[in-house]
């Protein structure tokens, strides 16, 4: 229920705004406007403003878009619609300046990106807990490693194709190695270690950042946050955490003697270990215990090969819901560099959409990276359930990318219009309407298509998580 009731709130508010900025645009250069409706198909709702236009305003059963009527003589149907009151002529979309129509059609995304701006403003200028980009010790033979890692090192910026990301927070390095993670560039981690001594450490490469979507880039460089003590937050029934006696809130000392500083360390001891009889060292209520643990051994879907070169047929399972805090941190600027920062986080963000739409396009991007309605809605529950920081995050992310998406020059989006108006503005022509048919056609194929592929992604993608 939260995330069907956080999907629709999104939903709502990007829907509104997009649409309400092609509303005032039209008011603004003097259009008549016939309808505002938040969704398609049969209305739900409806209500007629007050002013001399008229206006309806409906609220429709299909919330996946919504879209605004403007009195419009080429849509008009002779045999079945009333003819036009000859003193509202003038003010139809069709007969006005090119440059009124270009500016009412875009409009809609340039709505979309002010409310990103408005948003990442609040977060940077109220101020966001975020993880500190404070470093573990890699794992030996990952990137990390081989460009000198320690533990306890804190990241102070990246560089990369000849451009500097400083790096306050762990979601500031994400979104540099992200952003410059094309081409497989290599880059440069400006840290400070343990002892305040700051040093250069070189990665030769970059992970594809149009790759599997499901993959986390620093996992893959083998940059993982630097935790506090591991311990097991919850046992599963029937596991072999249960049979050994575990219980949730049992600190986690060791393993088969080797201390254990991270999770992801047990994690992969575990796994490596199917069948096999180890020792836990734990602590519970100031007490050191040493628990013998007999590992389940489980499928090892999806594994990868194993040291023969072999895909592994099994791997071990503790069947215990571990939890390690880390360092957290409030990131927040001064109001003038929050605005500046807010609009800079809205161009990156546009910018790597388009070159991994771009991409995905000439075949060297993963087609997986494209998301549909489910997914979109996977993520408003889960962001919601977080708390209104993430949420309001995950809404100016959502509300760049329709931005963005409305923007491509694709017939039937805003940016088809747009494309049509600027032949029109350039050749002193505008674009002939059996042409204009065609393409109109044309866009609808690609729609459906990318919708489609979108879809399946989704399915897909949910129902992996499930399995």
């Amino acid at each position: 229920m939260q995330t069907i009731l956080a999907f629709i709130v999104a939903l709502g508010i990007l829907i509104y705004v997009h649409e309400m900025g092609h509303y005032l645009a039209a008011r603004a250069c003097g259009v008549k406007v016939l309808r505002f409706s938040i969704g398609f198909g049969r209305p739900l709702l409806r209500w007629v403003s007050r002013h001399r236009d008229r206006t309806e305003w409906t609220l429709a059963a299909i919330p996946l878009g919504g879209y605004v009527k403007m009195l419009d003589e080429r849509e008009r149907d002779p045999e079945r619609d009333p003819p036009f009151d000859p003193a509202d002529l003038p003010r139809a979309f069709n007969r006005q300046p090119v440059g009124k129509r270009i500016a009412i059609v875009a409009a809609g995304p340039v709505a979309n990106f002010l409310l990103a701006i408005v948003l990442y403003f609040t977060l940077f200028a109220g101020g966001m807990q975020e993880p500190a980009p404070v470093l573990a010790a890699p794992v030996a033979g990952t990137a990390a490693a081989q460009a000198g890692v320690r533990d306890g090192d804190r990241v102070l910026a990246l560089s990369a194709n000849d451009e500097t990301e400083t790096v306050r927070s762990w979601n500031d390095l994400r979104m540099a190695v992200m952003a410059q993670g094309f081409d497989g560039a290599g880059a440069v981690l400006r840290v400070r270690g343990a002892d305040g001594a700051e040093r250069d450490l070189t990665i030769a490469r970059l992970p594809n950042t149009g790759g599997d979507p499901q993959r986390d880039p620093l996992a893959t460089l083998g940059l993982a946050l630097k935790g506090g003590p591991v311990t097991i937050r919850e046992v599963l029934p029937d596991s072999a955490a249960e049979r050994a006696g575990l219980r949730a809130g049992d600190r986690v000392l060791a393993w088969q003697g080797e201390p254990i500083r991270q999770a992801d360390q047990l994690i992969r001891a575990v796994r490596a270990n199917p069948g096999a009889q180890a020792t836990l060292s734990i602590e519970r209520e100031g007490r050191t215990l040493q628990v013998p643990v007999k590992v389940d051994a489980v499928p090892a879907d999806g594994e990868g090969p194993g040291e023969g070169g072999s895909k592994a047929a099994t791997a071990g399972k503790l069947g215990a819901a571990l939890a390690q805090a880390v360092q957290m941190e409030t990131v927040r600027d001064a109001p003038l560099q929050a605005l500046v920062r807010a609009g800079q986080q809205v161009w990156d963000t546009s910018v790597l959409s388009l070159k991994l739409l771009g991409r995905m396009l000439i075949g060297q991007a993963s087609l997986q990276n494209l998301s549909g309605p489910l997914t979109v809605a996977d993520y408003a529950g889960k962001a919601a359930n977080l708390g209104w920081q993430p949420f309001v995050g995950f809404l100016a992310l959502v509300s760049v990318s329709l931005g963005v998406l409305n923007l491509l020059p694709i017939p039937v989006l805003d940016g088809g219009h747009l494309l049509y108006y600027c032949v029109e503005f350039l050749t002193g022509r505008p674009v002939p309407d059996h042409w204009q048919a065609v393409l109109q056609k044309v866009g609808i194929a690609c729609i459906l298509l990318l919708t489609s592929l979108a879809l399946f992604n989704d399915v897909s993608r949910l129902f992996l998580a499930r399995s």
